[in-house]
C-alpha cells in the first residue's frame, strides 16, 4: 500500500463516505411520511430512532467481521445492504414497508461506518487521520444536504417523477449507491492478514472499562443525538414558531447540512494547523450558542442563525472523538471502530426523547433533550489530548 498512489485510492473510499450520508434522508423523509400517514411526533420519530437503533447491534460485531473478511470486503457488504434499503420505497409508502427500508438503510449504514474509516486508516496511515476523517464527513454532508432538495423537487414538481413524488430521492440514491459498489468492487486495495486469535465480543466490550474509549463513546452517542435531533427538529421548529408548510420549512434541513459541509471542509484544514482540543472548544461553543437560540428564538432570522450554528459546531465533533479513541488503542482498531460507532445508538435515544418531549412541550422540550448532550460534550473537552 505504501507505494500505491493514496489519492487515487481515496477515490471510492470518498465515494463510499457520500453514500454513507444516505442515511440522513431519514430526517426530512420522517417529515414527508408524519404528513402523508398523519403521525404525531412521537410515532414520526420513531423512523430516524429506528435507523440508528442497529447501530447497538451491528456495530460491534462488524468490527469482528472485518477481521475475517477484510475491510474492503466489509464495506462492499454494507454497500449491498443500503441499495436494497432504497428499493422498496420506490415501491410504496406505507409504514410497515418504511419500517423495513429504514430498518436496512440503518444496518448498512452501521457496516459501513464501522469498516470504513479503518479501510480510509490503512490508506492514509495514522498521519492527518483526523483531518482525513473530516474531509470524509465533508463528501458525506453533501449527499445529506442533497437529500431535503431531491424531496421538494420531487414534491413540488408539476408531474411527479416516475409517480414517486418526494420519494425520488431514493431512486437518485440507488443509481449512486450501486454505481459506487462497483467501483470499490474493482478497486484493488491490499490489507494485511490478520494473525492470531480474532477478538471475541467479550474482548470488545471489555475496551469500554479504558475511560478514553468509554468517554468517546459517550461523546458520539451526543453528537449524533444532536445530528439527527437538528436534522428532524429544525423544520419543525420554523412550522411552530414562524408558521412555515413543510416544503417551506425542509429548507432547515439543508442549512444544517450546509453548514456541516462548510465545517467538515474547513475543519479538515483546521485540524492541520491548530490543536484538536482548541478546535473542539470552539466546536461545542457554537453548539452551545445554538441551542440557546434555538429554545428561545421566535424569528426566522434567529432560528436560521441558530441551525447554521449547530450545523458547523457538530461537523468535526465525530471525526475528533473517534480518532482519539483510535489513536488510543493502535493494536484494536477495528474493535475500537466499532465500539465507536456503536455510539451512533444515540440516534435512536435522543429522537425517541425528543418526541415524547416535544409532544407534552413543544419544540422547546426536544433542544432541551439535545441541550443535554452539548452539556456532555463540555465535559469531554479534557480528555481530547492531540
Amino acid at each position: 500500500m505504501a507505494n500505491q498512489n493514496k489519492s487515487i485510492y481515496l477515490i471510492p473510499v470518498m465515494l463510499c463516505f457520500f453514500c454513507m450520508g444516505f442515511v440522513d434522508l431519514v430526517g426530512i423523509a420522517s417529515n414527508y411520511v408524519k404528513e402523508d400517514l398523519s403521525l404525531n411526533d412521537a410515532t414520526a420519530n420513531i423512523f430516524p430512532s429506528l435507523v440508528f437503533f442497529w447501530f447497538l447491534i451491528f456495530s460491534v460485531p462488524t468490527g469482528m467481521l472485518m477481521n475475517r473478511i477484510g475491510r474492503k470486503q466489509t464495506v462492499l457488504l454494507s454497500l449491498i445492504v443500503t441499495v436494497l434499503s432504497l428499493i422498496l420505497p420506490l415501491f410504496g409508502e406505507s409504514f410497515g414497508l418504511m419500517l423495513a427500508a429504514f430498518s436496512l438503510l440503518g444496518i448498512g449504514n452501521a457496516l459501513m461506518q464501522t469498516s470504513i474509516n479503518p479501510l480510509a486508516m490503512l490508506i492514509i496511515g495514522d498521519k492527518n487521520l483526523a483531518s482525513t476523517l473530516t474531509f470524509g464527513q465533508f463528501v458525506k454532508a453533501i449527499a445529506s444536504f442533497l437529500a431535503p432538495y431531491l424531496a421538494m423537487w420531487g414534491a413540488t414538481a408539476a408531474m411527479p417523477h416516475f409517480g414517486l413524488g418526494w420519494r425520488v430521492l431514493f431512486l437518485v440514491y440507488f443509481v449512486v449507491g450501486a454505481l459506487s459498489a462497483a467501483i470499490l468492487w474493482a478497486t484493488p486495495i491490499q490489507e494485511e492478514k490478520l494473525e492470531g486469535r480474532s477478538s471475541s465480543l467479550a474482548d470488545c466490550l471489555r475496551l469500554l472499562s479504558r475511560p478514553i474509549v468509554l468517554l468517546s463513546f459517550f461523546g458520539i452517542m451526543c453528537h449524533v443525538g444532536i445530528d439527527v435531533g437538528t436534522n428532524t427538529t429544525a423544520p419543525k421548529l420554523l412550522m411552530e414558531r414562524v408558521g412555515m408548510t413543510l416544503n417551506e420549512a425542509a429548507f432547515a434541513t439543508s442549512l444544517y447540512f450546509i453548514f456541516r459541509t462548510i465545517g467538515a471542509l474547513t475543519g479538515s484544514f483546521f485540524l492541520r494547523v491548530m490543536r484538536t482540543r482548541l478546535f473542539f472548544i470552539v466546536s461545542v461553543v457554537m453548539m452551545a450558542i445554538a441551542m440557546v437560540l434555538m429554545f428561545g428564538g421566535s424569528t426566522k432570522a434567529l432560528l436560521y442563525t441558530a441551525i447554521a450554528l449547530v450545523g458547523y459546531g457538530n461537523s468535526n465533533i465525530f471525526s475528533m472523538a473517534f480518532s482519539e479513541a483510535l489513536l488510543s488503542v493502535p493494536d484494536k482498531q477495528n474493535e475500537v471502530s466499532g465500539l465507536m460507532i456503536m455510539g451512533l445508538f444515540g440516534g435512536t435515544v435522543f429522537p425517541l426523547l425528543m418526541g415524547l418531549a416535544s409532544d407534552a412541550v413543544g419544540q422547546a422540550g426536544a433542544v432541551a433533550v439535545m441541550a443535554v448532550g452539548v452539556v456532555y460534550l463540555f465535559t469531554y473537552i479534557p480528555r481530547v489530548k492531540h
